[in-house]
């Protein structure tokens, strides 16, 4: 299944089995422990570090709970009124549907599925790109989509991907689809990365979005046991990236833990700033913690929840 699909949830494995979780759970620890795939949570994916895409339905079951978690924090950056770009992805669809409740919001986007989740919001205008429809994953990829955003201005880009590490930043492993992506991030001032713990650390073929592009990261915790992850957190931090992890498990590349009963993300402190960006419009700021006057840079922090 794995060979066929790319990717296959847990869940999956245990209905076509006809047996439990916890069996398949240490099946997949002993077929990873003879080479021949590799570990996810929630699921497994085919060996090595540049993976295969998996299609929309096997995505859709990988770690469903963080990237709900993580939709609920990326919702609370965006602003009544603001336009936004928002990509392709199960994590991005997640955050559509709770857009659909800020007023004034326009939103441009190259995924049908983005599309569906905000089609009946009132005060929300969608605005679809051109291009080829791509059915693996909902989205209009090829030449038409990408001229359709050029001359395009927004103040934030919402990307997802195959894989993200500090070195190559956000990729893809589509070629058509990465550069698509490519032309959302060139109209946006601003570009957050919504990527679970599952993607860190792992690297696809085609690059989207360099490290020294990413104003922030929303990711959730990762496991104790995941140690790429935490150091793929803290890499990125190194590099100027914006951390904002869901939920309010133990600290993660400097960050304190946040009491029980708070809300649901914190800001990992960067250990250093990166330079100032190209030009852009002019967006409100808030400063995270942690930062002195002197360092506070001209981004957009979280506004309304914080």
């Amino acid at each position: 299944m794995v060979r066929a699909n790319g990717a296959v949830s847990l869940r999956e494995l245990a209905r076509v089995v006809q047996t439990s979780e916890v069996t398949v759970r240490r099946d997949v620890r002993a077929l990873e422990a003879e080479g021949l795939l590799d570990r996810r949570h929630g699921g497994a994916v085919l060996p090595g570090g540049f993976t295969r895409e998996s299609g929309f339905p096997q995505k859709s079951h990988l770690a469903t709970a963080e990237k709900t978690a993580i939709a609920d924090v990326a919702a609370g950056l965006v602003q009544e009124g603001e336009a936004i770009v928002v990509g392709a992805g199960t994590t991005t669809q997640e955050l559509a549907r709770r857009l659909a409740r800020v007023p004034g919001l326009t939103v441009v986007t190259n995924s049908l599925l983005v599309a569906q989740a905000l089609a009946h919001a009132n005060r929300v205008e969608v605005v679809m790109t051109g291009g080829t429809l791509r059915g693996s994953n909902y989205a209009l990829v090829g030449s038409g989509a990408e001229q359709s955003l050029q001359g395009l201005r927004v103040s934030r880009a919402f990307l997802s991907g195959s894989g993200l590490t500090a070195e190559r930043g956000l990729s893809t492993s589509n070629m058509l689809s990465a550069s698509v992506d490519r032309a959302l991030v060139q109209a946006a001032a601003e570009v957050v990365v919504l990527a679970d713990h599952t993607k860190l650390g792992t690297d696809t073929m085609f690059q989207t979005v360099p490290t020294d592009v990413i104003t922030r990261l929303v990711t959730d915790e990762p496991p104790g046991h995941d140690d790429r992850a935490a150091m793929e957190l803290q890499a990125l931090a190194d590099q100027g990236v914006q951390i904002t992890v869901a939920g309010s498990g133990p600290a993660t590349a400097g960050a304190e833990a946040a009491p029980r009963g708070r809300q649901p993300r914190r800001d990992v402190p960067l250990p250093g700033q990166r330079g100032s960006r190209p030009p852009g419009p002019q967006l409100r700021s808030a400063p995270l913690s942690g930062d002195s006057p002197q360092d506070r840079q001209p981004r957009v922090a979280d506004l309304r929840r914080r």
